[in-house]
């Protein structure tokens, strides 16, 4: 049984398209088992769009219908760029609009170049304008960045709940599967305290896997680090981090079975009764912080978004972007600078309670 609303909208395209030139038609026709009927009627109200646009402009005299294949052969570059102007300036499209428009034309006209063929074998055109033109260089604003980063970090009280996640909940949720559980009574304590450095310093992934035992300065709370362009660096983490590192080394050399040549802080189990433990790879690392993401409901959330999970909280809490800068190890400040514009809770919250009435003492 065919999908009514399926029907409709080939209905709407099947109607738009008897107003366009045949080889509009005969491309859409081409394309339609690729793309979905609601996408070509897109495309097709660009196509009337450019069509009643050189109507207008007397780039061709008559009806849009018979607009014939030599004319778009003949376009010049100065002809698109008007087009271009005119959708940007007349008809108010922004960037990304008028880069989707110019998208449909260039594949219309790369269909007519370089797939359709005459009954003698050669193509509808042999010139391709649309070739010649570029897309739009289109920036993403600060604000931008920071929106599309928003619901991929976490925020406000998600750093304790995924933490604890690790440490706790994911065992209690998968009790039933013996084998992840069994896994999951292993690495605990190593998984809480990766994640936890991770979310407490905003250390980069490369940086994380590369720190040896005697990296960790336990009086200062800092760790040595080498960052890009190999320069080595101090850099602090949180007390609860020092917390789960501790706890984590604490059972390190038990659960692992490590030797005492083996300096790598973070440490993978052995594979095989011959096995010998190794340094934890970054895949490896990646991989973890997927699988908890995933049961946590924030599958989004990878190694590179818990560092910029701790800059949103550090940025709110302390608000020194040159601290941040250093702490994050960003060799350009304006790097550092998007997370001044994403909108964290925590930092609303402070600010509403400047506004609240103090009671008299």
């Amino acid at each position: 049984m065919v999908n009514p609303s399926k029907q409709i909208n080939f209905n709407k395209l099947q109607s738009l398209l008897s107003e366009l030139p045949w080889y509009v038609d005969e491309y859409i026709n081409h394309k339609l088992r690729k793309l979905s009927t609601a996408s070509l009627f897109n495309y097709c109200h660009d196509y009337k769009i450019f069509f009643n646009w050189m109507i207008r402009e007397q780039l061709f005299i008559g009806n849009v219908k018979d607009i014939p294949l030599s004319r778009l052969e003949q376009m010049t570059v100065i002809e698109i760029e008007s087009f271009l102007n005119f959708l940007h300036y007349e008809l108010n499209n922004k960037e990304l609009t008028v880069n989707r428009k110019l998208s449909a034309l260039k594949s219309l006209f790369n269909y007519l170049q370089n797939i359709a063929e005459t009954p003698d074998l050669q193509p509808y055109i042999n010139r391709n304008v649309l070739a010649k033109i570029e897309f739009n260089e289109v920036k993403d604003s600060m604000e931008t960045k920071a929106a599309k980063m928003e619901g991929k970090i976490l925020l406000g009280d998600e750093y304790e709940k995924f933490r604890l996640f690790i440490a706790h909940d994911y065992g209690e949720i998968n009790k039933e599967n013996k084998k992840l559980y069994n896994f999951h009574q292993l690495n605990k304590e190593r998984d809480t305290a990766i994640v936890s450095l991770i979310l407490g310093s905003g250390l980069r992934l490369s940086e994380l896997i590369g720190i040896e035992l005697d990296d960790i300065d336990f009086k200062k709370y800092c760790v040595r680090v080498i960052r890009k362009g190999n320069k080595e660096q101090f850099v602090y983490f949180s007390q609860v981090a020092m917390a789960d590192l501790q706890a984590y080394l604490a059972v390190r050399t038990t659960k692992y079975q490590v030797e005492k040549n083996n300096k790598a802080l973070f440490i993978a189990a052995a594979i095989g009764p011959k096995g010998k433990t190794r340094r934890l790879t970054a895949r490896s690392v990646e991989k973890l912080v997927e699988k908890y993401a995933t049961a946590f409901g924030k599958p989004s959330l990878s190694v590179h978004k818990l560092r910029h999970s701790f800059a949103t909280r550090y940025h709110a809490e302390i608000n020194d972007v040159p601290k941040l800068r250093r702490q994050l190890g960003h060799s350009s400040i304006q790097t550092t600078m998007i997370y001044t514009h994403i909108k964290n809770d925590d930092l609303k919250i402070a600010v509403d309670k400047m506004d609240m009435p103090k009671e008299e003492s």
